[in-house]
């Protein structure tokens, strides 16, 4: 199959593009590495430097390389930056998924995979989060992808385009040849590590007061490899109609227990402060990921905390800079 990747120069989008390689897919690459990097885009896939924010340009590398399916990762995704931004936000990561869903379909393309988020889920009123769970996004950045879901919606009934929408909660690890390398940096895998590297003198810890056995949040944490396999399997699934699915390992890990871990992991002793709790944080976010298991026969390959950790690890101690030269 040929797949185009937006935002394939990314963190889960490059990982997701080896995976595809390797499982004989042919693959090109759309992104305008505002946050993506050049080198980590698989060298046996083709790459097309773009903008979603120009039409004409997607429809240039639609009819060029005729993709059967498109693989959406390319977005802005912080939370943080949405709250203070929100036109950013429900602007740009909606105008530029409708530019791509617009050419998409005039270009007859009817397969589609949306990178989505469990950010859909600010007020979960169980737990794990499953997929019946009431949608009330916690940031304009949810409420961005909760539209492009509503808009995959209707073009499978209006247009036949069969659709999965795909929540994340925390994707973490790395392969060997790839892994994570975000400016500014914010997800506390590779902010303790760069502790251990030397590259911080200490990891901040946002509050240790939670109702939670160590006092700090719970997440739910799953390795890139695991994440990538799941986008591969829901697209085998299309054919069979459209589906939603929550990504998750099914169980938390606490703040202090990641950088325990990680301490056991470097030897370092990895210096925390406790500083405040950053607004809208709920204590414990973990995944249901029963629909795609028995649906799909996903299983995570490395679901403990150690083994996501060490592959990180690894990869950042062979790539302290990332992938800045």
């Amino acid at each position: 199959m040929r797949v185009l990747v937006t935002g394939g120069a990314g963190y889960i989008g490059s990982i997701t593009v080896e995976q595809l390689i390797l499982a004989g897919d042919e693959v090109v690459v759309f992104d305008n590495l505002y946050q993506g990097h050049r080198d980590a885009v698989h060298p046996q896939a083709k790459f097309v430097q773009g903008d979603l924010k120009d039409r004409a340009a997607i429809d240039a590398a639609l009819e060029a390389h005729q993709p059967d399916a498109i693989m959406h990762f390319a977005s802005y995704t912080l939370v943080g930056e949405s709250m203070q931004q929100p036109f950013l936000y429900l602007g740009a990561n909606v105008t530029n998924g409708l530019n791509l869903l617009q050419s998409a379909v005039e270009h007859g393309v009817k397969k589609f995979i949306l990178s989505s988020t469990a950010n859909l889920f600010d007020q979960p009123e169980r737990m794990p989060i499953d997929e019946n769970e009431r949608i009330i996004p916690g940031s304009p950045y949810g409420e961005s992808k909760h539209i492009l879901e509503r808009m995959l919606y209707w073009l499978d009934r209006t247009q036949g385009m069969r659709y999965a929408c795909l929540r994340y909660f925390n994707a973490a690890g790395a392969s060997a040849e790839r892994g994570e390398h975000h400016d500014p940096e914010t997800h506390i895998i590779p902010l303790v590590l760069q502790v251990a590297l030397g590259q911080r003198e200490q990891f901040g810890i946002f509050g240790d007061d939670y109702p939670t056995p160590d006092g700090t949040c719970v997440r739910d944490y799953i390795h890139i490899i695991d994440l990538a396999q799941a986008h591969i399997l829901a697209l085998r699934a299309l054919d069979e109609g459209s589906r939603t699915y929550n990504l998750g390992n099914g169980r938390g890990f606490s703040v202090k227990e990641v950088i325990d871990t990680a301490r056991e992991i470097t030897g370092h002793s990895i210096p925390t402060k406790v500083v405040a709790r950053r607004p809208g944080d709920p204590a414990v976010l973990v995944a249901s990921s029963d629909r795609i298991r028995r649906e799909l026969g996903w299983e995570p390959k490395y679901p403990e905390l150690r083994t996501i950790i060490e592959t990180a690890w690894k990869w950042h101690q062979a790539n302290p800079n990332g992938y800045a030269r």
